[in-house]
């Protein structure tokens, strides 16, 4: 399961205080099992909400081949326009590295 994102939290924690603030107030409720039914009721809020939030999507190594198609096999254009195209080819093939996970980063020696 992935790690929610920051987004998530601060929606999610935000629903939960705002909506459990104002069904009480609106309730005016003073037994404990309307407390936890209200509790219970913006908990499950702020979950729906943190999970609707949408979700950034992923930039991989092969994001901007898919975006813009896998280079042909075509002739070569000649002159600047040769260069521009071999730049942007080469643009397109740059490799960039996963990210590595922090114990890979930060090891622990005992």
């Amino acid at each position: 399961m992935p790690r929610p994102t920051a987004a998530q939290l601060a929606y999610g924690s935000a629903t939960v205080i705002v909506s459990t603030i104002a069904m009480l107030l609106l309730s005016q409720t003073s037994t404990g099992l309307g407390v936890a039914v209200i509790s219970a009721a913006a908990l499950a809020l702020g979950l729906l909400v943190a999970l609707t939030v949408p979700v950034p999507r992923r930039r991989g190594r092969h994001a901007a081949r898919t975006a813009a198609g896998a280079p042909t096999g075509s002739a070569a254009p000649t002159g600047s326009a040769a260069s521009a195209a071999s730049a942007a080819e080469a643009a397109q093939d740059a490799r960039v590295p996963d990210p590595r996970p922090a114990s890979a980063e930060h090891p622990v020696h005992h």
